[in-house]
């Protein structure tokens, strides 16, 4: 008895030591376990002991105190500690006993302390000395010892650690407060997680919205592909643990939330069994939400600044398109804008005209090729029973056919509640286009769409007011405006005006309706011998006109024979015509008001000595009349 008081009085004393001695050399369970190993070889020659360490919420070891590889996946640990929880030295358990690692052992012992949440197995070899002893008084009094002595220096070491973790984490939220890059924030975030697990892999899945120039590897966030356990996680805002088996991994998920909404997933991936501590959890949370709140601030302190630049852009494009530029302009101009603000790797205009769809310019090659008909005919599909804009991530899950762009968004051009057309733009990536982006080209479309419908319908009255409607020559007044240009820059010039002989009798014989026949086929007739070398216009009437700006003189009587013989011959009933000729070159230049009352005199002249024929101006008609 006095041996065993003796014994217990020394192993005290080493113990009391090595609370003294140790508690700030320390750093880790295993060298403190290792003393009291060391202690129990020199009181009871006991070779071969390790210590198995538990928290009370997990059901298998988190820490394996022991000089060997255990695996411990098939163990029934509700049967362990059944016989193991009794407090008192027990031989290993049966299923034990057959497991090759325990072998080299005889008892187990149990040192758990009801007052605290760790639980500590000793397996050891036992000797005569240590059967002696937990037969003495003493014995339990030692195992008391032990159990709270351990549970001391667990919490000793939980202490050193979280103190290092949460000055990491003082340090990193200190970061935060100073600065408003993201990606400096998701480097140091992971970074801190790196530090504080090694052994771990980390992931961080970040909702769609995100910027996608960020330079930190990460994983968009995918309701279609994630795992349940990581879409709960994102939808409560709560920590989820899934023990995955067939990828061997234990994942634990922890939103990264601010206090507007969640942005992602931080994902700390361990070995498949693995318990994390709830230590570990709160610090996992504490992380993930106070970058979540960094995350937040950057993002809105980046959105403000988005904003002002987005407006700027939305003012600059209205007043831009405001100034009553063509419509090719103003396609041309948007190309620009959108190309800067979203950086497409391919984008069209297309204009509906009833039911036929117009590629306009400003539309980049792709979409003049098969596929990018498929993008067309499958937005003006949807845009056939919808006037909601399109937004999608991934078009390949949508058509169902391999694609070289992934990324679409597709905003439609609306003007009184009716589509005039839409635009498209595209990239490669999947998810490429943030919401934010979607946003702003909608608003840039809206404000474009009125002005581009105006456009174009001012270019439409403009060709009304240009052409006659019958003929579809020019008008009288673009005429007039095209000859005064000439006088002023060109070097030569020609203008022949044209009369039908005889019109009034081809009215009254066949009637108006072929009267205006004739006054077409003429008209069809005229732009054949012109085609793009002048103009040719309807003068009032039967009356037409031509005029070829720079034209050489050798050229000039050629044209108007040309078109005074071939007027029979395009007619039906057949007509002929008088036409008054003037030409003038840069050493001749008339006077604009002049011109055409000398055109006028010659056609007088033609029509007067025989018609059918032309007559060249000169000074003597003047005189005639």
């Amino acid at each position: 008895m006095r041996e065993h008081r003796e014994i217990l009085t020394n192993i005290k004393s080493d113990l009391l030591s090595l609370c003294m001695d140790s508690m700030n050399q320390k750093n880790c369970y295993d060298e403190y376990v290792l003393l009291i190993q060391n202690s129990l070889k020199q009181y009871f020659d006991i070779e071969k002991c390790c210590f198995l360490l538990f928290e009370c919420e997990s059901s298998k070891p988190c820490h394996i105190k022991s000089s060997f590889e255990i695996d411990f996946n098939d163990f029934h640990w509700s049967n362990f500690w059944t016989e193991a929880s009794s407090g008192k030295l027990i031989e290993v358990p049966r299923f034990l006993s057959g497991k090759k690692e325990f072998n080299e052992f005889s008892h187990i012992l149990s040192l758990k302390t009801e007052s605290l949440s760790i639980n500590c197995i000793m397996v050891l070899d036992a000797t005569p000395k240590w059967m002696a002893f937990s037969q003495s008084e003493y014995f339990q009094y030692f195992v008391d010892i032990i159990s709270k002595i351990l549970n001391a220096f667990y919490k000793n070491i939980e202490i050193l650690e979280n103190e290092g973790q949460y000055r990491k984490l003082y340090n990193m939220t200190d970061l935060f407060h100073s600065t408003m890059d993201i990606d400096l924030i998701l480097e140091n975030v992971l970074t801190t997680i790196q530090d504080n697990f090694p052994n771990f892999n980390v992931e961080l899945i970040l909702s769609n919205d995100q910027d996608r120039q960020t330079k930190v590897q990460i994983k968009p966030f995918d309701y279609l592909s994630e795992r349940p356990s990581a879409i709960e996680a994102f939808v409560s805002g709560k920590i989820t643990i899934d023990q995955v088996p067939e990828l061997n991994r234990c994942l634990l998920n922890a939103p990264i939330k601010g206090r507007q909404a969640i942005y992602g997933i931080l994902q700390v991936s361990a070995p498949i069994g693995y318990v994390f501590s709830k230590t570990q959890e709160d610090f996992i949370r504490m992380l993930a939400h106070a970058s979540g709140n960094a995350l937040e601030n950057a993002k809105l302190y980046h959105q403000s600044h988005r904003l002002i630049s987005d407006l700027q852009l939305i003012n600059e494009t209205s007043h831009r398109l405001n100034m009553k530029l063509e419509s090719k302009e103003m396609f041309m101009f948007l190309h620009k804008q959108l190309m800067k603000s979203f950086q497409p790797m391919e984008l069209c205009f297309v204009l509906k005209n009833d039911s036929e769809l117009e590629l306009v310019e400003g539309s980049t090659a792709l979409f003049d090729t098969e596929e990018g008909s498929l993008f067309i005919n499958h937005v003006s599909r949807h845009f056939e029973n919808s006037q909601e804009p399109l937004f999608i991530a991934d078009c390949s899950r949508l058509i169902r056919k391999e694609l070289q762009y992934n990324s679409m968004m597709a905003i439609p051009m609306i003007v009184e509640q009716r589509i005039n057309g839409f635009s498209i733009v595209l990239h490669r990536d999947s998810y490429f286009f943030s919401f934010d982006s979607f946003k702003l080209m909608q608003s840039l479309i809206h404000h474009s769409s009125l002005a581009i419908a105006n456009s174009i319908l001012r270019n439409k009255l403009q060709e009304m007011v240009d052409h006659d409607h019958l003929t579809k020559l020019h008008a009288r007044s673009f005429l007039d405006k095209f000859v005064e240009n000439s006088l002023n820059h060109d070097s030569a010039g020609m203008f022949l005006l044209i009369d039908i002989d005889n019109f009034k009798q081809v009215n009254d014989t066949y009637g108006h309706q072929v009267g205006d026949e004739v006054l077409v086929q003429i008209g069809n007739q005229l732009k054949k011998v012109i085609g793009t070398r002048g103009i040719c216009a309807r003068w009032g009437g039967e009356e037409l006109a031509i005029y070829i700006p720079n034209i050489l003189a050798d050229e000039v009587e050629k044209i108007a024979s040309q078109i005074v013989l071939s007027i029979p011959e395009a007619t039906n009933p057949t007509v002929t015509v008088s036409a008054g000729l003037i030409t003038w070159n840069a050493n001749e230049r008339p006077k604009f008001h002049q011109f055409f009352l000398h055109a006028d005199t010659a056609l007088y002249n033609a029509k007067s000595t025989g018609k059918n024929k032309f007559s060249i101006f000169n000074e003597s008609m003047l005189l005639q009349q």
